[in-house]
């Protein structure tokens, strides 16, 4: 071969060499890709700032070092979290000279007092990154230190140092570490701190601890009527405080609720819980562990929802309700009003935010130390058994009577000679209890290996050729006339735009399982438009979810773990194989996962991760959402290009964010 066939070669658009590999030191990682940290730039990721900073204290008065927080939010967007605990160390890090551990802490990732369990015992705080990040995201920070009877003082801005540490003066009845800043705008825009959410915050905190003492305070131009501008919390009854507030004087299945506390065995921690069962209204779920808000549940709510349904079918025997044994964890938790809270050593989040609880330990814990409880709950009282299980029978009657209708329609559907079902289409038998599942794949390497890992009985796999018709730019009839479209609607069986009607969907939940990379974000948001336009009743009513398939598979010995993108491998590298070896697989597509892997990550109720698609609250007219399904989906390029241009630094998060 000629040499000459490389020297003519076109000259590349661009070089890469060494000198194109960025080497991000310090906090710089964070202001880059913010959204790696605490989920975005949106107000949520806002309000992760103030959390982050207030869990630290909830640190100290769980660890029993701190009996006061207070919270102040004053103009400027400023706010400032105090406790009077130990104070964090002022004294110089052996590991670097010159610097104040305060320094290292608030400026170095990956530091913190967490990761021996020597400090605290159990924290919500695990990856040393949390006040780090606060510190990154500041315009300015202000961090004071009252420990040994001085006062201590350190500023910084936009994650670095603006001076060594100052010795303010003597301190002799003051103790802990106030720690004050404010969001830069450079990251999160005109956004600002909503006073009524940093005070729901606020409470919910003091109803976590019982020990804890909880001061707000804001300035007179941010309080409303549901906003003072001082108040204290203190609930000595813990959840169940919280409980009672939240139910008010609505009617219960059951005069008392279930409420308690239970420490779990060897130290291992403690679970504290409140339920109530309301007539006539809807309930709402909320879970916690180490103080930690976990929005989508995890380990531990599958050791409640395990407790709560053997314990009511074992009652259902004991009183000779034979049809009791057709109990599940819906029928005893739709409706219901449940807290949470767990406390236990090294919790395994699914995410830096934190929102969902993966100790696989918590299961067992949780559902031991609730079991023994509502055994006695139930049978101290045979009434009040017997009513919570005559109201969850009458809840699996009406969930049977559902899915038996489901299940005519479904057979009908397939014997009826006008309404054949799509042929790529493998549908499930509909047998047994468990709920009825719609998997939309991409491709027939997926869909062959779905098929392989599902679950017969309730699975069903629709296999889709790539990417789908983006309905948001398309016209009616194109829409018509589009195969894949009219497959999915077919499947789904419910009708589309003003004729889609939920009760009609063949399938209790529809899926929706793409690869985990940018081709496969791409083709689930053409999926979630299209549901969002054509079907939008399944959305609101909570039928549509996302999968989350792992991009790695990490590996050190006996020990595998998977992580589902580039920020859970970094955190797992960090975290469960810090200084070991690590051997890391990743998977280009799901079809490249056996069988048995994509069953076991991605499609097992018991060991998956699921995202519910919804319409926030605010959002419940659709318009809001509408007109973003428009700027971003629509055909003016325009719109899209403007989106991406004011909001670059968000992009490293799924465009449409569950």
């Amino acid at each position: 071969m000629s040499d000459d066939l490389f020297e003519n070669a076109p000259a590349s658009s661009g070089d890469y060499d060494s000198s194109s590999i960025e080497v991000l030191e310090g906090l710089e990682p964070v202001r880059r890709r913010p959204g790696m940290y605490i989920g975005g730039t949106d107000d949520r990721a806002l309000h992760h700032l103030a959390a982050e900073v207030l869990d630290n204290s909830m640190d100290e008065a769980v660890a029993g070092h701190a009996n006061r927080i207070e919270i102040r939010l004053e103009e400027g967007n400023r706010l400032s979290i105090s406790d009077n605990g130990r104070g964090i160390p002022v004294d110089e890090h052996p590991k670097f000279p010159g610097k104040s551990t305060l320094e290292v802490i608030l400026s170095t990732l990956h530091s913190g007092g967490k990761f021996s369990g020597k400090a605290y015992a159990t924290s919500g705080g695990l990856h040393g990154v949390g006040v780090s990040v606060v510190n990154a995201l500041s315009s300015k920070t202000r961090v004071e230190v009252a420990r040994d009877k001085q006062l201590y003082a350190q500023e910084f801005s936009r994650g670095q140092t603006l001076g060594p540490i100052e010795v303010v003066g003597a301190a002799p009845n003051r103790r802990g570490t106030t720690v004050t800043f404010v969001p830069d705008t450079e990251i999160f825009g005109e956004r600002n701190f909503k006073p009524h959410r940093l005070f729901k915050l606020a409470r919910s905190k003091a109803y976590l601890f019982a020990g804890v003492e909880i001061r707000w305070k804001c300035v007179e131009s941010l309080s409303s009527d549901d906003v003072p501008q001082e108040a204290v919390f203190k609930f000595p009854g813990g959840l169940a405080d919280h409980l009672a507030e939240q139910v008010g004087g609505r009617e219960c299945v059951t005069a008392q609720p279930f409420t308690g506390r239970q420490e779990f065995p060897d130290e291992a921690g403690r679970v504290e819980w409140a339920i109530a069962w309301p007539l006539y209204s809807d309930g709402s779920t909320s879970w916690y562990c180490n103080t930690v808000p976990t929005p989508d549940g995890g380990t531990h709510e599958q050791g409640l929802r395990g407790a709560l349904t053997k314990a009511l079918r074992s009652f259902g025997e004991l009183t000779g309700v034979k049809k009791a044994k057709d109990i599940t964890a819906d029928d005893v938790m739709n409706g219901s009003e449940v807290m949470l809270s767990v406390f236990i050593r090294d919790p395994q989040f699914q995410s830096q935010t934190k929102d969902r609880l993966t100790s696989p330990g918590a299961v067992r814990l949780v559902e031991n130390a609730v079991r023994d409880q509502f055994d006695l709950f139930l049978t101290d009282n045979m009434d009040r058994g017997k009513a919570l299980l005559g109201e969850v029978m009458e809840r699996m009657d009406e969930r049977l009577k559902r899915k038996q209708e489901r299940e005519i329609k479904r057979k009908t559907a397939t014997n009826a000679k006008k309404l054949r079902l799509p042929g790529k289409l493998t549908d499930c038998s509909g047998e047994g209890e468990r709920e009825t599942e719609l998997f939309i794949v991409e491709g027939d390497s997926a869909g062959g290996s779905a098929k392989q890992a599902r679950d017969r009985k309730s699975q069903a796999i629709l296999p889709i050729r790539g990417k789908i018709l983006n309905v948001a730019s398309a016209t009616k009839d194109k829409i018509n006339a589009n195969s894949e479209i009219a497959d999915l609607t077919l499947a789904m069986g419910c009708g589309t735009r003003k004729d889609c009607d939920p009760e009609n969907l063949r399938y209790d939940r529809i899926i929706i399982m793409t690869d985990a990379d940018v081709d496969g974000a791409h083709i689930a948001t053409l999926l979630m438009t299209f549901f969002f336009q054509e079907m939008p009743e399944l959305v609101r009513k909570g039928h549509l979810f996302l999968a989350q398939p792992p991009l790695y598979r990490l590996t050190s010995g006996k020990e595998s773990r998977y992580a589902r993108d580039d920020a859970h491998r970094a955190e797992l590298e960090e975290t469960v194989f810090k200084g070991k070896k690590v051997e890391v697989g990743r998977f280009k597509g799901l079809g490249e996962m056996n069988p048995q892997q994509l069953r076991e990550t991605t499609m097992n109720p018991e060991t998956r991760s699921l995202i519910r698609i919804t319409l926030p609250q605010e959002f419940e007219d659709r318009a809001g959402v509408k007109e973003l399904v428009d700027q971003l989906m629509g055909r003016n390029p325009e719109h899209r290009f403007n989106f991406i241009q004011n909001r670059a630094g968000e992009m490293d998060r799924d465009m449409i964010d569950a």
